[in-house]
């Protein structure tokens, strides 16, 4: 059976609109909850607008729909190729092409996007012997962070050419695109087979994790693990940093921090905490720059928790940084301030 065509001379909103008109009032109340403010303005919008609409449309809205939702379950479930192969047996080459390309676009299936969840040591020793262009393609297609940390560990005489060849870069078919994806899937799944273990996982990973969560989620994890594995938590708890340990660094590390760290942003990560965190920073600074700072937290009025904890990060996050730089020693596992060094 032919697979039915989609409707014609309608954007995406106002297939949506359809949609949703077909669903019914009670189906699109719930569907909105899941919006945001303003896609339900643009699709409001767009049913307001629709008029009489077709049962043709009204029909072909709700297959096309289907079939979309049909592929990314299939894509879920079995990966891209698998869908492709579900969706041809199914609709024919030309309209599984077309359902596949609007879901991919949907879902931000990028390609290469099983690296991104590859170990960064075995990446680059898998890519050391690819030809510098492919590297080039590969690092294009992921993201900045992944891409330098890709590249700087590369052997030396091949980070100048594969950065060369990045910047050249010109548009490349998605058959290209896709042929390399496939082939190199097939073989870094075939070096990871060969390996008897793979290092992943374990308490560091799980602290590197949560160091960079929300608080509230940190929370949530580290309540349940308390219940569930108290040893296990007490580990976790002894390797992690949170901002509130602020009070454990030494006077000259927590000077060091300051100077990295802006008056409003300080203010505003001090924002409800304790006096004992309040008062160990005010010590670390001049009478003249506490009482600013002290002024700043008193006027700035009622702020966001999670507005607070983001802040409280971003601190956090320049204290490794110092750490990692050498320039300030964290004590893990609750030792006192006189274990830290500048």
């Amino acid at each position: 059976m032919r697979a039915p065509a989609p409707p014609m001379g309608l954007n995406n909103r106002q297939k949506a609109a359809i949609l949703m008109v077909a669903l019914g009032p009670e189906a699109i109340a719930r569907v909105l909850r899941h919006m945001a403010e303003e896609e339900i303005e643009a699709v409001t919008l767009e049913i307001a607008r629709l008029g009489r609409i077709s049962s043709g449309d009204r029909r072909q809205s709700v297959i096309e729909f289907y079939q979309m939702c049909m592929a990314q379950e299939v894509i879920a479930e079995g990966g891209v190729e698998q869908a492709r192969k579900t969706l041809i047996a199914a609709f024919g080459q030309e309209r599984a092409e077309e359902i596949l390309g609007k879901v991919m676009q949907a879902l931000q299936v990028l390609p290469f996007d099983f690296l991104k969840k590859a170990d960064l040591s075995q990446l680059v020793a898998f890519l050391r012997d690819e030809h510098p262009q492919t590297i080039a393609l590969i690092l294009a297609h992921l993201g900045p962070g992944q891409s330098a940390n890709i590249i700087s560990n590369l052997p030396q005489e091949m980070r100048a050419e594969v950065a060369h060849r990045i910047a050249i870069m010109d548009r490349t078919p998605p058959e290209v695109i896709r042929e390399i994806e496939r082939v190199l899937e097939k073989k870094m799944a075939n070096a990871l087979v060969s390996q008897t273990y793979t290092e992943v996982g374990g308490v560091k990973s799980l602290v590197e994790m949560l160091n960079w969560v929300d608080r509230a989620t940190e929370r949530t994890i580290m309540e349940t693990l308390t219940d569930t594995n108290p040893d296990l938590a007490e580990e976790i708890k002894n390797m992690m940093f949170v901002f509130e340990d602020v009070t454990t660094l030494d006077d000259p590390s927590i000077q060091k921090v300051l100077r990295e760290v802006d008056t409003k942003e300080l203010a505003l990560a001090l924002k409800g905490v304790g006096e004992e965190v309040q008062n160990r920073i005010f010590k670390n600074m001049s009478e003249r720059a506490a009482n600013m700072l002290r002024e700043e937290i008193e006027f700035m009025g009622p702020v966001r928790l999670r507005s607070v904890e983001e802040s409280q990060q971003r601190i956090v996050g320049i204290i490794r940084r110092l750490e990692e730089a050498g320039e300030v020693v964290i004590s893990r596992g609750g030792a006192g301030g006189d274990e830290f060094i500048a």
